[in-house]
């Protein structure tokens, strides 16, 4: 076992455990994929990594899904889950926010990678 686990991050148990690509924390159950950096040293330091629901690496001009039905502000209907999004621009949007985009229908809009896919 490796003993250099990083703590939960949400209950700080310091018990945590690798289940392949991801560190689980077996008290709150939470999953993570775990900060690589010894491994990356150069791209930790200047550029942010976005990823999506399942842990892709997203990049500017990608393609990608949308995993779960989104309520929309001020429109009768929302975004359905499987609607394909062309072209993202990765951003640092507010409250998590950090993909912008245009959606057919909608127009331009942001949204979370976490409910996201990549194509």
């Amino acid at each position: 076992m490796n003993e250099n686990l990083p703590p939960c991050p949400k209950c700080s148990c310091e018990y945590t455990y690798e289940m392949n690509s991801l560190v689980v924390c077996p008290e709150c159950g939470h999953e993570w994929v775990p900060a690589q950096s010894g491994a990356e040293g150069g791209d930790a330091a200047g550029e942010r990594v976005v990823r999506d629901s399942v842990g892709n690496v997203l990049q500017d001009g990608d393609s990608v899904v949308v995993v779960k039905a989104l309520k929309v502000k001020g429109s009768p209907s929302g975004i359905k889950a499987g609607t394909k999004v062309r072209n993202i621009r990765l951003v640092d949007g507010v409250d998590g926010h950090d993909i912008d985009c245009r959606i057919e229908g909608f127009g331009a809009m942001q949204l979370k990678s976490s409910v996201v896919k990549k194509a």
